[in-house]
């Protein structure tokens, strides 16, 4: 045992979901139904449905389920150092220096091989 306690979704989570995506597909519907209306108030549309059909998905087991995960994902990121500008800086240099020599070393590679198979074949000239 992990210490995890599963929780069952029951059938009223799945009519939520359900919802939830009838009502992002009618927002979705509504944009593409009124080309004549401004594309603003079509986005507009879109983005009240989507915001609509968030707030019902997160009313289901899963939906509190993937809050907390995302709750837990903000902590870890705090506790994440990130590099200073230096580093930064250092480690592009170093990433652009190594594509530069990778780059021409498959660049002659390539060279060498395409004189190969033309000594090989005779195609040579």
């Amino acid at each position: 045992m992990n210490g995890k306690t599963e929780i069952e979704a029951g059938p009223l989570d799945t009519v939520k979901l359900v919802a939830a995506a009838l009502i992002l597909i009618a927002g979705i519907a509504g944009y593409y139904l009124y080309p004549d209306e401004s594309v603003l108030l079509r986005v507009g549309g879109v983005v009240a449905a989507l915001i609509v059909a968030l707030l019902v998905a997160f009313q289901s087991t899963q939906g509190k389920e993937l809050w907390r995960f995302i709750q837990g994902s903000r902590v870890e990121l705090r506790k994440v150092v990130w590099p200073n500008q230096q580093e930064t800086l250092q480690t592009t240099l170093m990433v652009f220096v190594f594509v530069l020599i990778l780059g021409v070393f498959f660049w002659l590679l390539d060279k060498g091989l395409v004189w190969i198979t033309r000594f090989l074949t005779g195609q040579g000239g």
